[in-house]
């Protein structure tokens, strides 16, 4: 038989530990022991799903950074391969249009110039199509020569038509880059 402080505890009377406790713990305590246990057992739960919580956002930001890596991948490919096919294919532009504007010699010679006068109406119509404003009234100095050969409206007109041109192919190559740039950035599906 255990002996307790000098008094002897019956085992078959008590109950094994629970008599032990019944005898050893007035009520009260014996209640907040068991509001302790309780309190212990639910903050150790909390603690395990906050832990569980914790590893999915960890596993959700390396996804993410994961991800990140792919589409910053993709997208710096996207802009070499839009850039090197549209870079080059601009540059064709103005060296074809230098050599244009270069031949105009050949195809609107000094005679031509002599030939064909260009009238003040002519250069006030042109600058307003290229202004995209209206030239306003018709004028009787509309008439006079300009002082402007053939030759030089045929300058400026393939100066303006090769810029035109190059312009178009980068709006083209924007466009294409916006496409592919799209396609680079959408997430497979999970």
């Amino acid at each position: 038989m255990p002996v307790f402080r000098g008094a002897v505890l019956d085992d078959s009377k008590r109950g094994g530990v629970m008599g032990f406790l019944t005898a050893a713990l007035p009520s009260w305590a014996r209640w907040l022991a068991l509001a302790a246990v309780f309190a212990a057992v639910f903050l150790l739960g909390q603690l395990r799903g906050e832990r569980i919580a914790g590893e999915r956002h960890n596993d959700y930001v390396s996804q993410q950074a994961t991800q990140s890596v792919r589409i910053a991948k993709a997208q710096t490919k996207v802009v070499v391969q839009t850039e090197v096919q549209y870079r080059d294919r601009i540059q064709k532009i103005y060296v074809k249009g230098d050599v244009i504007e270069k031949e105009v010699p050949i195809y609107v010679t000094q005679a031509d110039n002599a030939s064909c006068t260009v009238n003040a109406g002519f250069v006030r119509s042109y600058d307003a199509g290229w202004t995209g404003e209206p030239a306003g009234p018709a004028a009787d100095s509309d008439r006079e020569p300009a002082g402007i050969s053939l030759a030089q409206v045929a300058e400026a007109d393939a100066f303006n038509a090769k810029a035109c041109l190059a312009w178009r192919e980068q709006a083209l190559g924007w466009r294409k880059y916006y496409e592919r740039l799209k396609q680079a950035t959408v997430t497979p599906a999970d």
